[in-house]
């Protein structure tokens, strides 16, 4: 090749690069010309839906656009993410992603239709919900010490509800578990909403429960022994953190935004910037705390990515410690 053809050569891909880069530039600068949809892994009313709700709401005011939440239930959340994953990536479709999805699926199932880690983008993160340690109003212990004391001496031991196999709920007891030396036997349902209700009938006297359960306690359907997260709740202040007892310990839910790899960088920021407006309205943070003591949660994306890696890692030890599998 001569210098003149490879100069023509040069020239001819940075136009093309360039016109790629204009087209970006104008894609995010007239983003979104239609309506968004979120996926959502679980049906209407959970703080999941919430979280949706309240953002897309907003969001549907500051970008000019209808946002519709589409409720896909199913498979411990693979389902809606599957659907975004495989999604054209251009910002129009995104999920509502916990990180269970991200965080616990990879380790528990044994075969996925695509990885949550490499095939989705972290957007942005928008709240957090803690766990709450729950019995049976006629359990024979009232408060969380009295709880480990009960545990560690009943033969057989003990039953505890979750949301099903895999769940944070089993794997936030089996921390505790690991943690106080204590033994239980895990009775796994079909959401945290049958979980619940087996401890109020009584069927189950203990499980973790998301502080959308606190109605519950308040209405004394159900005893709060103590919280998992880092500090005590808003919704029930008088409730201690186990990490009061067992210094360190702490395991609690947040709920972000994912896309499909590839989004176009500028449409990545212009909703980054949108959501954090978003989470930082006191309207906002009204309607999360009338939606099951929910917090807004505003990170940076390095913050977020290395959430998620931290997440992952410490939830891949129990899983692999307790040998949970799921088909």
């Amino acid at each position: 090749m001569n210098l003149l053809n490879f100069t023509f050569s040069i020239c001819k891909s940075l136009v093309a690069m360039f016109a790629v880069m204009s087209s970006i530039t104008v894609l995010a600068q007239n983003y979104p010309t239609k309506p968004i949809r979120i996926l959502v892994h679980v049906p209407s009313g959970s703080a999941p839906d919430i979280t949706a709700r309240v953002v897309g709401e907003k969001l549907a005011e500051s970008l000019g656009q209808a946002v519709v939440i589409d409720n896909r239930p199913g498979a411990g959340g693979n389902i809606a993410a599957e659907i975004v994953a495989k999604a054209p990536p251009d910002g129009y479709t995104l999920a509502l992603c916990v990180d269970s999805q991200l965080v616990i699926n990879p380790h528990v199932f044994n075969k996925m239709a695509f990885d949550p880690i490499k095939d989705l983008v972290p957007v942005a993160t928008l709240a957090s919900n803690e766990f709450f340690l729950l019995a049976n109003p006629e359990a024979p212990f009232k408060t969380f010490s009295e709880f480990i004391e009960y545990s560690k001496k009943t033969t057989p031991p003990i039953n505890y509800a979750s949301g099903g196999n895999g769940s944070q709920h089993q794997l936030t007891m089996e921390m505790l578990k690991a943690r106080a030396g204590i033994k239980m036997v895990h009775v796994p349902y079909k959401g945290a909403g049958p979980a619940t209700l087996a401890m109020i009938s009584g069927e189950v006297m203990v499980g973790f429960a998301g502080s959308s359960a606190s109605p519950h306690v308040k209405a004394g359907k159900l005893r709060a022994l103590a919280i998992a997260g880092k500090k005590r709740s808003s919704a029930l202040p008088d409730v201690p953190t186990i990490a009061e007892f067992y210094p360190g310990f702490s395991n609690s839910i947040w709920l972000g935004l994912c896309a499909p790899k590839g989004i176009p960088e500028p449409v990545l920021g212009k909703l980054r910037i949108e959501i954090n407006k978003v989470l930082a309205s006191t309207e906002v943070q009204e309607k999360f705390a009338r939606g099951g003591a929910l917090e807004p949660m505003i990170t940076t994306p390095e913050e977020f990515s290395a959430m998620i890696k931290a997440d992952y890692e410490r939830y891949g030890k129990v899983v692999k410690d307790i040998g949970v599998k799921l088909d």
